[in-house]
């Protein structure tokens, strides 16, 4: 591997957060620096987190910053299901992005897995 581009995991976040700006432009203007920026930050954070981990010259900081990653993964989920609740998110839109963001947590999980045995 080259790059932390050359990572599925961090291609697949990429997508998630256009995903995201896209669904979120539907949102109430009034929450424009509320819900709307929690959740942008949120996803913002999942991609930028994998980049900065892979960059650092440290297995532990890498395995850490990945963490940090899936805290953001979850905390987008919760701010997903908040919108839905508050129906600012169809249900159909709330699953495809819940369900890519699951997916994304199983294979940073996954990553965690793999290098930390890789420690070893």
């Amino acid at each position: 591997m080259k790059t932390y581009r050359d990572l599925f995991v961090w291609q697949k976040s990429m997508d998630l957060v256009i995903l995201v700006y896209e669904k979120t432009k539907q949102f109430p203007k009034e929450e424009i620096y509320n819900l709307t920026s929690q959740i942008k930050r949120s996803v913002v954070s999942v991609p930028s987190n994998i980049a900065e981990g892979y960059g650092r010259n440290s297995t532990g900081d890498y395995i850490r910053f990945l963490q940090i990653a899936c805290g953001s993964l979850y905390e987008l989920q919760t701010q997903l299901e908040i919108s839905l609740r508050l129906e600012y998110l169809s249900a159909e839109n709330y699953d495809k992005l819940t369900s890519i963001s699951i997916e994304i947590e199983k294979m940073t999980s996954s990553l965690i897995s793999k290098v930390k045995s890789s420690q070893k």
